[in-house]
């Protein structure tokens, strides 16, 4: 039969344990459990637990204020301590560091290893000094030409001073974000487009990272820019048709610079060697002619002062060796000999010379040296007699 079912005994089915014992110490009282004795039960279990004595029935009010309140005050100081401590004590990776406060006041930057720190009178700052970070920004920049270009870029630092990265400024990352676009509106408002966008990247970002990591030295913030790296930037959408035009034109401009380099330095080279050749044979000439010159000056020297000694035979001499020039080169010669007799010298050799081939004139150059060696000798004797009446008619 149910607790809750009419009959005689439904009152002493209470399902909270209570009796319903009419006269007893409860007073005829129903209902639940006092919540009294249900937190005294608790107390007992905990001073059992952090060795207080067990609460005695007559003196419930007492027992609770002594010796359960001072278990819970030790429990609580226990589990204040042991989070503390947990809180307190802390480790610094190979890889980096951490900056302690004392009162707000910097006290020490504390390396790898086991630490602890006492708060809340002192405050740690912990982070990873050598992890290389990036940030990425991309904008419409305006160039020197006054063109606008699409310039994406990013920036790659890491943190070289904790100390001043955690005091000096409020949020050093958000002061580069700032310094960065300051730093490339400046230098791609002094480059051109052709600079963004050709071969001028790589001087352009080394611009920007000089001129950031000024800014940021002077903020004080602690932060090294490792690298600036610009993508390939592009012209807006709205003249990107105008934009490839012109990349096209420059290329075409290329190509007819390197047919041109590519023609000039095949007709260059020719060119010098045509015209130094003429120069060796202009200077070859200038040699000739200076040489020739220093040789008859040198012979008529020389004759000079064989002259001087001896006039008459000097005389003869050259008068002898221009007309054996002259005549070697006649056809016909006309001697005059003694008594007036004309004597008419016809070279052979030089006849059959002049009217047929070289081969052909082979038959009769036996007999013509020596005719014509006759002759010479005849008339070198002859010569001398003549000078020498010539000059008795003169006398």
């Amino acid at each position: 039969m149910a607790w809750n079912e009419p009959g005689g005994n439904s009152n002493n089915q209470d399902p909270w344990g209570g009796r319903n014992n009419n006269g007893g110490g409860n007073g005829g009282r129903k209902g639940p459990p006092d919540l009294d004795e249900a937190l005294r039960k608790f107390q007992d279990r905990i001073n059992r637990l952090v060795g207080g004595k067990k609460r005695s029935g007559g003196s419930g009010g007492d027992s609770f204020g002594s010796g359960g309140g001072k278990g819970l005050l030790l429990l609580g100081v226990l589990l204040v301590g042991a989070l503390w401590l947990y809180n307190a004590v802390y480790v610094v990776d190979e890889q980096e560091q951490a900056v302690v406060l004392r009162l707000g006041k910097y006290h020490e930057t504390v390396g790898p290893g086991l630490n602890i720190y006492f708060p809340p009178f002192e405050t740690k700052y912990q982070e990873n000094v050598t992890r290389e970070r990036a940030y990425s920004k991309q904008g419409a920049m305006l160039t020197q030409d006054e063109n606008i270009v699409e310039v994406p870029l990013t920036v790659q630092y890491r943190i070289t001073n904790l100390k001043d990265f955690v005091l000096n400024v409020d949020q050093p990352e958000v002061s580069l974000q700032q310094a960065t676009d300051s730093a490339v509106r400046h230098v791609a408002g002094s480059s051109t487009m052709d600079q963004l966008l050709t071969d001028g990247r790589e001087q352009v970002a080394t611009n920007v990272r000089e001129r950031l990591q000024r800014f940021l030295d002077t903020y004080g913030t602690g932060i090294t820019v490792t690298q600036v790296n610009i993508q390939s930037a592009s012209a807006p959408r709205e003249v990107q048709e105008a934009f490839d035009d012109v990349i096209r034109a420059r290329e075409d401009e290329q190509r007819e610079k390197n047919q041109a380099e590519a023609y000039a330095n095949g007709v260059i080279p020719e060119a010098r060697g045509a015209a130094q050749r003429i120069i060796e044979e202009a200077n070859g000439y200038r040699d000739e002619v200076v040489a020739r010159a220093q040789g008859d000056a040198s012979r008529f020297s020389q004759l000079a002062v064989q002259y001087a000694a001896n006039p008459q035979l000097t005389r003869e001499r050259l008068y002898i060796e221009t007309m054996q020039e002259v005549l070697g080169q006649a056809s016909k010669v006309m001697v005059t000999g003694q008594a007036g007799q004309n004597l008419l010298y016809l070279p052979l050799d030089k006849l059959m010379q002049n009217r047929a081939p070289a081969p052909t004139s082979a038959i009769s150059s036996g007999a013509a040296p020596a005719a014509s060696s006759d002759t010479a000798a005849s008339v070198i004797r002859n010569l001398p007699q003549s000078t020498e009446a010539r000059t008795r008619e003169s006398r």
